[in-house]
């Protein structure tokens, strides 16, 4: 038997509260051990950001904008947009296609942003982090 109205959603908090309901109290986060770092580790880029990273970069540089461009790849210039912020996943052929507008192959784009994934790499283990990946480094990977 429910206590609450049929109509009425019952809310489960997701996080733990520090103080019981109704106490006044305010709700915080829980305290780090003594020995944790102050400063979290930054996170590995996602491909979505390092290619919309370059998409972005590669058009400030033509100095041209986010209406040319999309007219150009035949794309909306809200989803162009979306991709240079890294908020959308981007198809094959919509990545060609941004790159064509601008005048780089698919390859030339792919390439740009394997650069920034070992630029990204590097700096970690400069940071006295290794990964999993840093023994392949030196590796090219675009034909």
């Amino acid at each position: 038997m429910s206590t609450h109205a049929p109509n009425e959603a019952r809310v489960i908090p997701l996080r733990p509260q520090t103080s019981p309901p109704g106490s006044g109290g305010t709700t915080r986060a829980p305290q780090r051990p003594a020995g944790a770092p102050q400063t979290p580790a930054p996170r590995e880029p996602l491909w979505r950001d390092v290619v919309g990273d370059v998409l972005r970069r590669e058009r400030l540089a033509q100095e041209r904008t986010l209406k040319d461009v999309a007219e150009a790849a035949r794309i909306s210039m809200p989803y162009l947009s979306e991709l240079e912020r890294g908020r959308k996943e981007a198809s094959s052929e919509v990545l060609a296609a941004a790159a064509q507008a601008l005048g780089l192959g698919l390859s030339d784009l792919l390439s740009l942003a394997q650069d920034e994934l070992v630029r990204y790499a590097r700096s970690r283990v400069g940071r006295g982090r290794t990964s999993p990946t840093a023994q392949y480094d030196g590796l090219c990977l675009a034909a």
